[in-house]
């Protein structure tokens, strides 16, 4: 019987114990890559958000959260996605090939010493493998959000990034709804660790 409260049930479920699992796995991970992050903008660094579709609006999401502001108001910090300017985006993917999209964009704004932030459910995106490896190259700090198949044996997307975040999940919408609350976690702990007073109240 196909009873939408009983699928409601489970897919709340469902995505409860993918991000339960993930948090409990990488939790030492993610307070290391917060802190990677504070130390690089404290130096002047930005964050470079990249991905396609969903993780296109993901990454526009977290970058928003960054530059605005996320819980207490604190001073803007630099962040950007690379995959909201429709005339670059448009421009690149005719003259160079859509899998060029982010490098070329990598190339003009990245410098040693900012984080790129690839986000692929699947982990083998063409143009967020290369604009990774672009990242990688230019000595940007390399951080990728992905699904458990982009972690699998022979992943690319694994011996890119210095740091790969594999949400325990084949299934897109529980992948995408781990990486916004990473992404989140990551804003939060950046946060604290820059502006400790803004939570001086918690």
């Amino acid at each position: 019987m196909n009873d939408p409260g009983q699928a409601l049930d489970r897919l709340v479920a469902d995505s409860h114990r993918t991000q339960e699992r993930f948090f409990a796995d990488n939790r030492e991970t993610i307070l290391n890559v917060a802190n990677a992050i504070a130390a690089r903008m404290r130096k002047g660094g930005k964050i470079l958000f990249f991905g396609n579709g969903g993780s296109a609006a993901a990454a526009q999401h977290i970058a928003a959260e960054f530059v605005g502001r996320f819980i207490p108001d604190r001073p803007a910090l630099p962040a950007m996605s690379l995959s909201t300017d429709t005339s670059i985006l448009t421009a690149l993917a005719n003259d160079y090939g859509y899998e060029q999209i982010f490098t070329r964009q990598i190339e003009a704004h990245g410098r040693k010493g900012d984080i790129a932030i690839g986000m692929s459910t699947s982990g083998n995106s063409e143009n967020v493998l290369r604009g990774l490896e672009a990242a990688r190259n230019a000595g940007l700090y390399t951080v990728g959000f992905t699904g458990q198949n982009g972690c699998a044996s022979g992943s690319r997307m694994k011996d890119i990034a210095e740091v790969l975040f594999c949400v325990p999940s084949g299934v897109t919408p529980r992948i995408q709804e781990t990486h916004t609350l990473l992404g989140h976690s990551l804003c939060e702990l950046v946060d604290r660790s820059l502006f400790p007073g803004a939570y001086a109240t918690d």
